[in-house]
């Protein structure tokens, strides 16, 4: 029997909706970041890593994670140190670049790095910009914290305009600039000339902080830009544990920058963001890093074989430098994705027209997609 003061009912309120609160204005209308989460026997739409960790590696998160239990009782290293210094370690060995643990912060996912970012650069009467179709929490998170958002623009091939982002950089002044290499959801690079044009019209504007986001870099073709750090003191390069590191659940993200970067973002961290739990699964996960990165190998072939399967069949195709891939083009995109749906395959409607993207996932799993949208396009044509 439930008792009063055991029930679980919401307190009724009557008819309220978001905007009968006093959210702030920039708020107003906007929805939540989020994908579908249905449960489809091919889940394509995330752009997680399709491979569950290995078992040895398993077996070394419990050890971290039981050590680190044993003082729960005891706030986590504020600063995250041994954290820091490995992945300063892995960028140095795999980006050509070398990083010191000053060089690195690290934050609940790529997108608390992103946020801490905007909370220091940005905010009320300050604006960001970055070319879209981007990754849509840029824009999500600028507005959260106040900062005004500018669309800038690309080209029909979904490269970024260099010649109209400068203009825009120049005309609007903006406090932070978003560049999104490889870009999400199209997969596209961005060559480091641009990156240097774009930088330096940054500087001549404002300065301005440049921030270029590289969660899905280790997929990519073309090497890091971490190297464009030297000399730079205005340039992020942001990281995430999410893809490469197939540890999407973990909600690991980092950033490289100069020192004085990493000291000014400290300005709003919450203390001890990062819990002794976290840090321990990172760390085991970075004893492993040659096993994973050798699942990236695969996946990368995986891509590589979506993007000519796809072409073959009939579908235009986005050049990817990530673990997805965008195809199209659709009459209507949402009815192609309901399609692929109806038969078992979950993938993803960005709301760029005409176009869907679609995960790497294991071969099975993309021989079950490719089946499915063969059948399509064979409704399509007929």
């Amino acid at each position: 029997m439930t008792t009063d003061s055991t029930r679980t009912d919401p307190v009724e309120t009557g008819p309220l909706g978001i905007d009968d609160l006093p959210v702030r204005e920039e708020l107003r209308g906007k929805s939540p970041y989020g994908a579908p989460q249905l449960d489809v026997p091919v889940q394509l739409n995330t752009n997680e890593n399709p491979y569950p960790l290995p078992e040895a590696l398993v077996a070394r998160i419990a050890e971290r994670v039981t050590e680190a239990a044993r003082g729960l009782n005891r706030y986590p290293d504020r600063d995250a140190v041994a954290l820091r210094t490995e992945l300063a370690r892995y960028l140095t060995r795999t980006a050509g670049h070398r990083v010191a643990t000053e060089n690195i912060w690290a934050a609940n996912g790529s997108n608390e790095v992103l946020q801490q970012l905007l909370q220091t650069f940005g905010g009320p009467g300050r604006t960001a910009i970055g070319f879209e179709p981007s990754y849509s929490m840029h824009a999500l998170i600028s507005r959260g914290t106040g900062t005004g958002w500018i669309s800038g623009p690309r080209n029909d091939d979904f490269t970024i305009d260099t010649a109209a982002a400068v203009r825009a950089i120049a005309e609007n002044r903006p406090e932070v600039v978003f560049i999104t290499s490889p870009n999400n959801p199209t997969g596209t690079a961005v060559a480091a000339e641009t990156v240097i044009e774009l930088y330096e019209a940054a500087q001549a504007a404002g300065p301005s902080m440049v921030v270029v986001d590289e969660a899905y870099v280790e997929f990519s073709h073309r090497p890091s830009l971490l190297p464009l750090l030297q000399g730079r003191p205005h340039l992020v390069i942001s990281r995430t544990m999410s893809k490469a590191f197939g540890a999407a659940g973990l909600r690991l993200g980092y950033l490289a920058a100069c020192p004085a970067v990493v000291d000014a973002v400290q300005l709003v961290r919450l203390p001890y963001h990062l819990s002794a739990v976290t840090q321990a699964t990172a760390l085991a996960a970075l004893e492993h890093t040659d096993t994973l990165l050798g699942y990236v190998e695969q996946l990368k072939t995986e891509r590589d074989r979506l993007v000519a399967e796809l072409r073959a069949i009939g579908y235009e195709v986005t050049d990817s430098d990530a673990n997805f891939v965008q195809f199209g083009r659709f009459p209507d995109a949402h009815r192609a994705w309901q399609y692929l749906l109806d038969r078992g395959v979950l993938v993803r409607d960005n709301g760029v027209p005409g176009r869907l993207r679609v995960t790497a996932g294991t071969p099975a799993e993309n021989d079950a997609f490719l089946d499915a949208v063969r059948e399509l396009k064979k409704e399509q044509s007929a």
